[in-house]
């Protein structure tokens, strides 16, 4: 209760000031009175007493000054008055304090920007319930040359029936459906997963229920759970939806549930979750078409559970027969390890390396920013050092010094935070527009209380450090201002020149250290761009995807008659000069199986090589721009009459036979039971995983064929190439659908996208990288010239007379302004050096970025230095040509 008292007198004392001190001397006076009237009943007269009591207790105003610094409240004004002071001081110097601010906020304002970026994408938890327990089920086969290998449903039912260390156990893979009965028809994402997905998330549906068993059974019921968007852009978000039936792929499903708002998995936004409905009768041994995740029980660790997963491999082909066609130990051959991964770490891949490195560069920025700052507070305090001599000869203690200066750099500090979280705000927006299409959580990002924490950090942080420079040189006790004669004066003003240097020593090197990461981001950009991708002007490619469903068409040659028929009404468009039909879009990966070579059988225990697979029609190579290397293309007659024949890409041919010439009339196939294929032609490489990846070897199938892999295959699901100089086209894009609508009015033409969309994918992490690289090096460099400037220009003002002595005595003016060229040059090419080793050492961490680019690039090492030289020769040459204007006579009469 007594702490409670002492707490309301305090606040009452700030926030009632007059009240508290009448009260104050009320209670002095009182206290007084009752001393002397004490001293008056031994005997002392009134004067005599109220005198005694004064000299023993003070007078009233000591008294209540006493009282008044004895609570915690004196401590309080004290320190908002010191604040008052020091805003009022900054606020007196406008543009010092304006110039300091905006500094400040350029270094803050991108520091936070980057931090918002890691924070919501690297340490914010993933949004399901103790989401550390879930994991991604990954493998690795390096007896097959695989290093990052998916889960097959034979091993998802072995792990889901055999495993000690999960609770549960989901398999799950994307894929899109086609959607009629509704409006118009449409083509949505989807994601396909056992009944066991939701659990492993601790996800419960928002509305109705989540998949059973029953609902997973090959032969149960066709149900379905929506999308929160979805349900409420398609239905209005109307709960009457349960119960209803939707045409998926021709076929009737029941809407069950409503998924979460908001709720998405492994960045994937989808509008419809399906149960995969696994026949575990027909699973067969070898199918790694799927992904698995699956829940640590409480205490599991990530070793105990890889080692579990060892464990349970083995078991697989005792439940599962093996493929038709595959080698009797193809399984065993491949070494099949487990690689399990924290779903965490399985979603963010490798951009956790390009984030770290984007903040190391922003907080470079940053201390190139507290260095100029620092540098405009020497000058400022330089200039008020009688000031400081003065308020130390009136007894103000170094401390008190120190503290005002201090607090002045914190309040600048503060400001220019403020005004960098603005700026950070509004260029979030920039920010997550180029970002990479594949960034993971970029939804998350956000200025939320985490980052705003950080950004308080940083402002008080850097308030201190630039802020604690002037303190050292002004306000300890050996550095505390005196009134100094002649020669002591000269003495400080050559220390603080060399403090004044040092820092633009600083602010060179750090600069230069973000242009030789930038430059080497260019040059890697530029080797990206020489790239031979496989295909020629794919701003002029459209793409877009059509699906057939077996409900819809289910003779496989009406299918392909359907699927041609489309081609030739789109090769009719105008402008169309070619099209053509693939199973996956270049650079949208595909599926890898092994092959066989007729002629060159594997040494024992060897496994066939694993080679990308696509599907392709007559038209193929000319739509996208492909090289015949040699041979011809596939030709209708031979689809329809599923004739054995295939083509090849060139790294495939050489593999082989040593030339692609040589490769025709050779033969392969993908199964020991399969037909020989001839092949009949070859393609030029395609870089179909990147453009910073190696093209893969490829097989191109017929769209059509019999005996492959055990039995026949129809691709149902095509993406088509249509080359046109109308490619992007709003008008093409509304022909594309009328066309299709026009054969199947059931079928829509779903992702209509250019080549060149793709294309840019490929690079958007180098580009990403590369633009903001460059702008946090142009900071650096604006801000590290604008200190040169700075320091050179007072450097002219403060060695006026100097010069003025000069000129008068003779000295050419090319001579004067070479003297502080020349100075500006040595700190510049002093910088530049330590810059090129902190490079040297801190570029290797950019290798992973980088593409046929070394992190000691010399070309790189060299100009990037050059450059930053004749940049701070002009930085220094214009300050310097006002000692041109100095007028000799003026300059001698200066005392």
């Amino acid at each position: 209760m007594r702490a409670w008292r002492h707490l309301l007198h305090g606040l009452r004392a700030l926030f009632h000031r007059r009240a508290a001190d009448r009260d104050l001397a009320d209670e002095v006076a009182a206290y007084l009175a009752d001393a002397a009237a004490d001293l008056e009943s031994r005997g002392l007269s009134p004067a005599e007493a109220r005198r005694a009591a004064r000299l023993e207790a003070g007078t009233a105003l000591t008294l209540r000054e006493q009282v008044r610094t004895a609570g915690w409240e004196d401590s309080v004004a004290t320190a908002a008055s010191d604040l008052r002071q020091a805003a009022r001081r900054l606020c007196g110097n406008a543009g010092f304090t304006v110039v300091g601010v905006l500094t400040l906020a350029l270094g803050i304002g991108a520091t936070t920007a980057i931090f918002s970026v890691i924070d919501g994408v690297l340490l914010k938890p993933l949004p399901y319930p103790e989401s550390g327990r879930i994991v991604a089920l990954r493998h690795t086969a390096p007896g097959i040359g695989i290093q990052e290998l998916n889960l097959s449903i034979s091993l998802y039912f072995t792990y889901r029936e055999e495993n000690r260390v999960f609770d549960e156990v989901g398999m799950w893979t994307t894929g899109t459906a086609g959607i009629t009965g509704l409006a118009e028809p449409e083509e949505v994402e989807t994601l396909s997963a056992t009944c066991d997905f939701l659990r492993v998330l601790r996800i419960r549906p928002a509305l109705g229920r989540a998949f059973t068993p029953a609902d997973d059974a090959p032969n149960g019921e066709r149900t379905v759970i929506l999308s929160d968007a979805w349900w409420k852009s398609r239905f209005g978000g109307d709960p009457s939806v349960l119960g209803r039936r939707i045409l998926v792929d021709g076929y009737a499903f029941e809407v069950i549930g409503v998924l979460p708002p908001g709720f998405g998995f492994m960045d994937r936004q989808f509008s419809l979750l399906l149960p995969f409905r696994a026949d575990r009768a027909a699973v067969k041994l070898i199918s790694f078409c799927c992904q698995g995740i699956a829940r640590l029980k409480p205490g599991v660790t990530m070793a105990q559970a890889n080692a579990d997963v060892a464990r349970m491999i083995p078991m697989a082909p005792a439940k599962f027969a093996l493929n038709p066609g595959a080698p009797a130990n193809a399984f065993y051959d491949a070494r099949i390890a487990p690689t399990l991964l924290y779903l965490k770490d399985a979603l963010l891949g490798d951009i956790a390396g390009t984030l770290w490195v984007l903040m190391g560069t922003v907080g470079i920025v940053l201390l190139i920013a507290c260095a100029n700052v620092a540098n405009l507070f020497l000058v400022r305090a330089d200039g008020r050092r009688q000031e400081l001599a003065i308020r130390s000869a009136l007894g103000a203690g170094w401390t008190r010094i120190a503290r005002d200066l201090l607090l002045e750099s914190a309040l600048l500090g503060l400001a220019g935070g403020v005004l960098g979280v603005a700026l950070a705000f509004n260029s979030l927006r920039l920010l997550t527009a180029i970002a990479p299409a594949h960034l993971p959580r970029l939804q998350e990002i956000s200025i939320d209380p985490t980052v705003l924490a950080f950004a308080l950090t940083i402002s008080l942080g850097a308030g201190l450090l630039f802020g604690a420079i002037p303190v050292f040189k002004y306000a300890l006790p050996n550095q505390s201002p005196a009134w100094n004669g002649a020669t002591r004066s000269l003495t400080h003003s050559k220390e603080r020149q060399r403090t004044r240097s040092a820092l633009i020593v600083v602010q060179v090197a750090l600069a230069l250290v973000l242009l030789v990461g930038s430059g080497l981001m260019i040059r890697t950009f530029l080797a990206l761009r020489r790239v031979d991708p496989g295909f020629f002007r794919a701003q002029d490619v459209e793409t877009f995807h059509i699906f057939i469903p077996d409900r819809q068409v289910h003779e496989a040659e009406r299918v392909v008659r359907m699927e041609e028929a489309i081609l030739r009404k789109i090769e009719g468009l105008a402008g169309v000069s070619a099209a053509g039909m693939v199973s996956t879009i270049p650079m949208d990966g595909g599926s890898n199986n092994p092959i066989f070579a007729e002629g060159q059988p594997l040494e024992e225990g060897a496994m066939p090589p694993i080679r990308r697979f696509k599907f392709i029609a007559p038209g193929y190579a000319s739509a996208i721009g492909a090289r015949l290397i040699a041979g011809r293309d596939l030709t209708w007659t031979e689809i329809y009459n599923q004739t054995p024949v295939v083509l090849i890409s060139e790294n495939l041919a050489r593999e082989h036979w040593g030339d692609p010439q040589a490769a025709l009339g050779k033969r392969i196939r993908s199964s020991l039971t399969d037909d020989w294929r001839e092949i009949v032609g070859v393609l030029g490489d395609l870089r179909d995983d990147g453009v910073d990846q190696k093209a893969p070897a490829i097989v191109y199938w017929p769209i059509w064929q019999k005996n492959f892999r055990g039995g026949g295959t129809l691709t149902r699901g095509l993406a088509y190439i249509v080359r046109t100089p109308r490619a992007g086209s709003a008008s093409l894009r509304r022909e594309i659908q009328q066309t299709v609508s026009g054969v199947n009015a059931s079928l829509p033409a779903a992702g209509i996208r250019t080549l060149q969309s793709w294309y840019d994918r490929s690079l958007a992490r180098s580009t990403f990288t590369l633009v903001l690289l460059a702008l946090a090096a142009a900071m650096a460099l604006l801000l590290g010239l604008i200190g040169i400037y700075g320091v050179i220009s007072y450097s002219v003002a403060q060695r006026s007379r100097e010069i003025g002595i000069r000129l008068a005595l003779g000295a050419p003016l090319p001579q004067v302004i070479a003297m502080f060229v020349h100075h500006a040059l040595a700190l510049s090419a002093l910088g530049a050096a330590g810059g090129l080793a902190a490079a040297f050492a801190l570029t290797r961490w950019m290798k992973s970025l980088l593409y046929e680019v070394s992190p000691a690039d010399p070309l790189t090492f060299a100009a990037v230095p050059a450059g930053l030289l004749l940049a701070a020769l002009l930085a220094s040459y214009l300050p310097a040509r006002k000692a041109t204007r100095v007028d000799p006579a003026e300059a001698l009469r200066v005392s």
